[in-house]
């Protein structure tokens, strides 16, 4: 008897996620995820802003949330939508700020939204998830 075929659902779970430590390294990896999603989706116009994306989240985290690691998800929410998203043990939420012009940092948020059709965070237990959707063209 042969076993039916494994097949990848083109919307939603399962996505795209990786545990990675809670270090400025983990961005690099972040990136990668994403890129790899994408290409897997067909979704390759998204892959530069989504890696964008997912390296500003991920340094939010590292620089503001607790723990060692934090979650960084992938999922295609829709045939066109993609939503990144980092998860962290620290429930303070982000707050954009307007940086004065000699600040060398502070500008993450911004460009997050910016480049998302939509952003957000939302709270659990113990923790919070900051996601970003993207939409291709078209």
């Amino acid at each position: 008897m042969s076993q039916p075929a494994t097949r990848a659902r083109p919307t939603g779970h399962p996505g795209y996620s990786e545990t990675l430590p809670r270090k400025p390294e983990s961005a690099a990896t972040a990136r990668r995820l994403v890129r790899a999603a994408l290409s897997a989706w067909g979704l390759d116009d998204l892959a530069d802003d989504g890696a964008l994306i997912a390296s500003e989240l991920v340094a939010n985290a590292v620089r503001h949330a607790r723990r060692q690691s934090v979650r960084v998800t992938v999922e295609r929410v829709a045939p066109h939508t993609v939503r990144v998203a980092v998860a962290d043990l620290s429930r303070t939420l982000p707050v954009p700020y307007t940086p004065r012009d000699d600040e060398e940092a502070g500008r993450g948020l911004a460009l997050v939204g910016a480049l998302a059709a939509k952003w957000g965070t939302k709270e659990r237990r113990g923790g919070k998830v900051v996601w970003a959707e993207l939409e291709a063209r078209g």
